[in-house]
């Protein structure tokens, strides 16, 4: 028997007969013809979880377009607001509108029938038995019954009322509502595509990864953000003192303690003890606009941001000098310090310091030092939460995707000076594009198992520092990481970090097209979709690049970019007629946005339109499909040849 044969009957054993198959061809040619899901992208979350998930609830203004094409001059704008607040936030909403509403049963009755009008239209590209799968399971049948059915139609007008008026009699309207706004948010979009960078900054990047534990179809292409949390879980060292520093940077302790239960007890105690009388000015955190605290807390957390700053700085040398190979060594600089000087050479420079108070020395860790990292080191390792969130960011994600014809990753592709693909030497091998992409995916998953050998296993270990600030990491590709000279220089000439060539190139069509076709992205509306590097839209850039072959996505979610980039983020739609870009103001809050009603203020630019409407057969799934359809075709031909049995 060939394989073919094997596969055929192993094929029957799935649909036993010729009436098993040929439903399944029926019901796989209809599925083809259906429109495309939304999928929809984001990118650069950096914690920020309030404007994360109401984003998500929102669809980028997804559902706002649909309650306004639904009901368009037949309710008035403040209705359709508090409509969609009650679709994105129901169980806060009907707490108000109950403390609020004078005739509660008739504004059920309303609100139903609209909430059944929404579900309907964004559950219209989906096969029921997909869309039955969606429901919650106590209100599965009344939902699929009042979905089917119509009030225009006089025969079943009394039927449908009749379901609507016993789930209110019943006092079941308040849970009832509250599934059905959860089906609308889940319809209203088919596949989330997080373009990297939950970590960092902002206060809720473990309420980001709980979301998404929940979230049901989704998938995240690294950032150096989040590969620096991977390392810190990994166990290296040098992540862990990066992942504190940032974090005290921001005042955002939030994630560490109340997120993960990292204990910061021993560093607090430590940075008493070693910095006690040193004011740490450049240290004070950057606070942002909610962030209250107190002059000794202040004054506490300058203290011990200074002192990971400079276990950092010692850890990331230990690791540099290891890997002789990745050139990094001139970045062991607080080696170069001369403290009775007050200097530090750069380049081959000398510079004058701005602190010169290294208590702790500037080589090698002091037992206290070493002492401090132990405790840090167990308690990152010991994060059960934080094990289980880096083990979702695995299963869910690699350095890129392709998806639909379009290519997916966070920062870059390395390039040479003239667009080709850069060979990057990794453990005695050269690897580029593609082959580099996937050989370091490879590499970061044997980090997390235990059957990696020992040698490959401490490598991959340390290489989560490179990808974090290595010149030809994919993930960050400048020439140098300028973190010592920032805090310890003040001539500015030393703080700029030269971009690498995929950012000085990507405005190029040629080069997008060579990178497309590195990756094997065909067709005529192949794009390139990154993040990374926030878009200035204040000073007029513009996201669409290369001729509307790449689109930038990052417009700064983190608060601490909008004074940078005058806006809070780029998501963006991709549905059945085409691509939206979504330009987003910055959020106020979730209590706003429940009480008054307050969305995030969107512009919407159509990037690409489809000049007909895009079906499940033009996508990846179309493909799969089809081929599913083939194979089937072949099963019936076997069972009405005899080669296979029924």
């Amino acid at each position: 028997m060939n394989t073919d044969e094997r596969y055929l009957h192993l094929l029957s054993h799935t649909y036993p007969t010729v009436a098993d198959a040929a439903s399944e061809i029926i019901n796989l040619e209809a599925i083809l013809n259906l429109p495309k899901g939304t999928e929809h992208f984001l990118a650069d979350l950096h914690g920020e979880h309030e404007a994360f998930i109401h984003v998500l609830k929102n669809a980028s203004g997804n559902i706002k377009r649909k309650v306004g094409e639904i009901f368009g001059n037949t309710i008035r704008e403040a209705e359709k607001k508090e409509l969609c607040t009650l679709i994105y936030y129901p169980e806060q909403k009907l707490e108000l509108i109950k403390a609020q509403e004078e005739d509660l049963d008739d504004w059920y009755r309303i609100t139903i029938h609209q909430l059944v009008r929404v579900c309907r239209d964004v559950s219209s590209k989906y096969t029921r038995s997909k869309v039955r799968k969606s429901l919650p399971e106590e209100f599965s049948y009344i939902i699929e019954e009042l979905l089917h059915e119509r009030t225009d139609d006089q025969d079943k007008a009394a039927y449908v009322a009749v379901i609507v008026d016993t789930i209110i009699s019943t006092g079941r309207a308040d849970d009832f509502i509250v599934d059905i706004c959860n089906v609308i948010q889940r319809l209203a979009i088919d596949q989330l595509h997080i373009l990297g960078d939950i970590y960092d900054r902002g206060p809720g990047a473990h309420i980001i990864m709980d979301t998404l534990r929940q979230y049901h179809s989704w998938d995240i292409q690294w950032g150096n953000h989040d590969i620096l949390w991977m390392g810190a879980a990994a166990g290296n060292d040098a992540c862990i003192c990066n992942v504190l520093r940032l974090s005290l940077r921001y005042a955002n302790l939030a994630t560490l303690e109340e997120g993960y239960g990292i204990n910061l007890v021993p560093l607090a105690t430590f940075a008493l003890e070693t910095y006690g009388d040193d004011p740490c000015e450049e240290f004070i955190p950057k606070l942002l606009k909610d962030t209250k605290m107190d002059e000794k807390t202040l004054q506490l957390t300058a203290k011990m941001h200074k002192a990971i700053s400079v276990i950092q700085f010692k850890e990331e040398a230990r690791i540099f000098h290891r890997r002789k190979e990745w050139e990094m060594e001139n970045r062991c600089l607080i080696e170069s310090v001369d403290v009775k000087e007050k200097t530090c050479i750069v380049d081959g420079k000398k510079y004058s310091l701005n602190d010169s108070h290294f208590p702790t020395g500037v080589a090698e860790l002091t037992p206290e030092e070493e002492a401090l990292m132990q405790k840090l080191h167990h308690s990152f390792r010991v994060s059960e939460k934080l094990r289980k969130h880096i083990r979702t960011i695995l299963s869910h994600g690699c350095m890129y995707k392709i998806c639909n014809q379009n290519l997916l990753f966070h920062a870059s592709v390395p390039l040479n000076n003239n667009g080709t693909l850069k060979e990057v030497e990794i453990l005695g091998k050269n690897y580029s594009g593609r082959q580099l992409m996937e050989y370091i995916g490879q590499l970061i998953r044997s980090a997390f198992q235990s059957d990696t050998p020992a040698d490959v296993k401490a490598y991959a270990k340390d290489f989560f520092l490179y990808l974090w600030c290595g010149k030809d990491s994919p993930l960050f590709d400048k020439s140098k990481m300028a973190t010592f000279e920032r805090y310890f220089l003040s001539d500015k000439e030393t703080f700029h970090e030269e971009k690498g060539n995929y950012f000085r190139l990507r405005d190029s069509a040629e080069v997008c097209d060579r990178i497309l076709d590195a990756f094997g992205v065909k067709g005529e509306t192949r794009h390139i979709i990154n993040g990374h590097v926030p878009v200035h839209a204040g000073s007029g850039e513009n996201p669409i690049k290369a001729g509307g072959r790449l689109m930038v996505i990052d417009g700064g979610f983190s608060e601490a970019y909008h004074t940078e980039t005058g806006i809070a983020g780029y998501t963006l739609i991709y549905h059945s007629r085409g691509f939206q870009l979504v330009q987003h103001e910055p959020f106020t809050s979730t209590q706003d946005a429940i009480q008054r009603g307050t969305d995030i203020k969107s512009t919407t630019q159509l990037v690409e339109m489809s000049s007909r409407r895009m079906l499940v057969a033009d996508t990846d799934k179309g493909a799969e499909l089809r081929a599913q359809i083939s194979d089937l075709k072949a099963l019936l031909y076997a069972y009405r040849h005899g080669t296979v049995n029924q």
